[in-house]
C-alpha cells in the first residue's frame, strides 16, 4: 500500500484517502486562506488603479476577462492534474503519479507558448470587439504586459494542481499568499512612486507570479520535499496519462475561458445598455464578489482531489458523503458572506471611490453588491456538483454544465431583463442572480443522479 512505501512527505496522501469529511476540511482551510489573499490582492489592485481615474479602471476592466481566461487555462490544467494524479494515488500507483506530474509540466509549457503567441497577435482586435472604445489605450498598456507574462500565470496554477493532487494544500496556500502580498506591496510603488500608471499594476502582477514560480520549482527540484517527483528521469510518454490530464484539463480550461467570454459579453451588454462606467462598476464589483464566493470555490477545489482519490479506490459511497458535506458547508459560508457583503457594501465601495474621478461610481457599486449577493447560496450547490464531475474525470460534462449556466441561462436572463424588458444595468445584474439560481439547482440534481449510478454499479 502507499502508506507502506513512500517517504515522510505523504501526510496529504493519507488524508485524501482517509475520512472524506476530514479530508475536505483539511484541504479546504488552506485553500480558503490562499484564495482570500488572492481576492484581496485583486481588490487592492483595482483600488490603486481607481486613483488614476474611471477610464483607467474601465480599461483594466476590459482586460480582466482576458486575464481570467489565461488563469483559467492554468487552473484548468491544474484541475486535470489534480484529478488524474489523485486517481493514480488512489489506485496505489506512485510511479504513474510521478510520471503524470512531469507530464503536467510539459503540457503546461506547451499551452503557455501557444496562448502567449495567440493573444499577442489578437489582443487589440479582441479589446475593440469587447467595446473598449476610448479606454483602449489603458487596456493595451495593461494587457500587453499581462500577455507577455502568461507563462508565469499558467505555470503557477498548473503546479498548484500537482500539489493538490497529492493532498498538499498548505504549500499552495504559502505560495498564493506570497504572490498576493508581494503584488500588494509592488502595486503602489510601480503605479505611483515610479509613475508607471496602469502598466505598473501589470508589472507588479507578473513580477509577483515570476517570484512564486521560482519558489514552487525550488520545492520540487532543489528541496525535493514533495511527495510527487516531476523529474525528467520519471518521464515516459504516455497517451493515457496525457489523455487523463487533458480530458479534465482542457474542458476545465474552456469552462473558465467561457467565464471570461461571458464577462466580455456581459461588459459589451453593459456598454450597450448603460455605457463604459457600467463596465467599471461591474469589473470593480466583481472583485468583491470573488471574495464573497471564494470560500465556496475553495471547498469545490478541495473536493476534486478527495473525489478523485476515492474514485480511484472505488469508494463511491465516500463520494456521496463528501459531496453532500461540501454543499452543506458551502451553503453556510455563502449565506454568511452574502449577509456581510450586503451590510457593509457602503464601506466596501469607498475603496473604489476615494478619488474625485471615480466617486460617481459609488451609488451604482452599492446597488450592484446589494443585488448580486443573492446568488451566493445557490452557487454553493452548483460549484460543488460540477467539481464532482471533474474529480471523476468527466471534464466534458463539467464544461457543459458551466457553459449551460453562464452562457446559457445567465446571459439569457441578463439580456431579457436589461434589453428586452428595458431594466438597464440592474436587469443585467438580476439576470446573473436568476440564471445561477436555475442552473445550479439543475446541476445539483445531475450530480446526485450520477453518484447514485456509481454506487449501484458496485452493488
Amino acid at each position: 500500500m502507499i502508506g507502506d512505501n513512500v517517504s515522510s512527505n505523504d501526510s496529504g496522501v493519507k488524508s485524501i484517502l482517509g475520512d472524506p469529511r476530514n479530508a475536505l476540511i483539511r484541504m479546504s482551510i488552506p485553500l480558503i486562506v490562499s484564495l482570500f489573499f488572492t481576492s484581496i490582492y485583486n481588490v487592492v489592485d483595482a483600488m490603486w488603479v481607481a486613483g488614476i481615474g474611471v477610464n483607467a479602471l474601465a480599461g483594466v476592466g476590459f482586460v480582466t476577462p482576458i486575464f481570467t481566461a489565461i488563469m483559467g487555462i492554468g487552473n484548468g490544467l491544474g484541475a486535470g492534474s489534480a484529478s488524474s494524479l489523485s486517481k493514480y494515488i488512489g489506485e496505489d500507483n506512485k510511479s504513474k503519479a510521478d510520471n503524470g506530474s512531469i507530464h503536467t509540466m510539459f503540457i503546461t509549457l506547451f499551452f503557455s507558448l501557444v496562448i502567449t503567441l495567440v493573444l499577442w497577435v489578437f489582443l487589440r482586435p479582441i479589446l475593440v470587439y469587447m467595446g473598449a472604445g476610448s479606454t483602449i489605450g489603458y487596456a493595451l498598456e495593461y494587457g500587453n504586459i499581462i500577455v507577455l507574462g502568461s507563462v508565469f500565470v499558467i505555470l503557477s496554477n498548473a503546479i498548484y494542481g500537482i500539489l493538490r493532487g497529492e493532498g498538499d494544500a498548505k504549500r499552495t496556500m504559502y505560495a498564493m499568499i506570497a504572490t498576493s502580498i508581494l503584488n500588494m506591496v509592488l502595486d503602489p510603488l510601480f503605479i505611483y512612486v515610479f509613475g508607471m500608471g496602469v502598466a505598473g499594476a501589470a508589472y507588479a502582477t507578473i513580477i509577483s507570479l515570476a517570484f512564486v514560480n521560482i519558489v514552487l520549482l525550488y520545492w520540487f527540484y532543489v528541496g525535493r520535499s514533495t511527495y510527487l517527483k516531476p523529474f525528467i528521469g520519471n518521464f515516459k510518454f504516455s497517451r493515457g496519462i496525457t489523455f487523463d490530464i487533458l480530458k479534465v484539463g482542457l474542458p476545465a480550461s474552456l469552462e473558465l475561458i467561457n467565464n471570461a467570454v461571458f464577462a466580455a459579453l456581459f461588459s459589451l451588454l453593459l456598454t450597450i445598455v448603460s455605457g463604459t462606467d457600467a463596465v467599471a462598476v461591474y469589473s470593480s464589483g466583481w472583485r468583491i464578489v470573488t471574495i464573497g464566493t471564494m470560500p465556496m470555490l475553495a471547498v469545490g477545489t478541495a473536493l476534486i482531489s478527495v473525489v478523485g482519490a476515492n474514485y480511484g479506490a472505488h469508494n463511491f459511497e465516500n463520494i456521496r458523503i463528501v459531496h453532500r458535506y461540501s454543499m452543506k458547508i458551502s451553503i453556510i459560508l455563502g449565506v454568511v458572506c452574502a449577509i456581510v457583503t450586503y451590510m457593509f457594501a457602503p464601506w466596501i465601495v469607498m475603496l473604489f471611490s476615494y478619488a474625485d474621478s471615480s466617486v460617481s461610481l459609488s451609488g451604482s457599486l452599492i446597488d450592484f453588491l446589494h443585488c448580486i449577493v443573492f446568488f451566493y447560496p445557490t452557487m454553493a450547490v452548483g460549484v460543488n456538483s460540477t467539481y464532482v464531475f471533474q474529480g471523476v474525470g468527466k471534464g466534458v460534462t463539467a464544461m457543459f454544465q458551466t457553459i449551460f449556466r453562464e452562457s446559457g441561462f445567465t446571459l439569457f436572463f441578463a439580456v431579457l431583463f436589461s434589453m428586452i424588458l428595458g431594466w438597464g444595468e440592474f436587469g443585467a445584474w438580476l439576470g446573473i442572480v436568476i440564471g445561477e439560481l436555475v442552473a445550479n439547482n439543475i446541476t445539483m440534481e445531475w450530480a446526485n443522479l450520477y453518484i447514485k449510478s456509481l454506487i449501484r454499479s458496485k452493488e
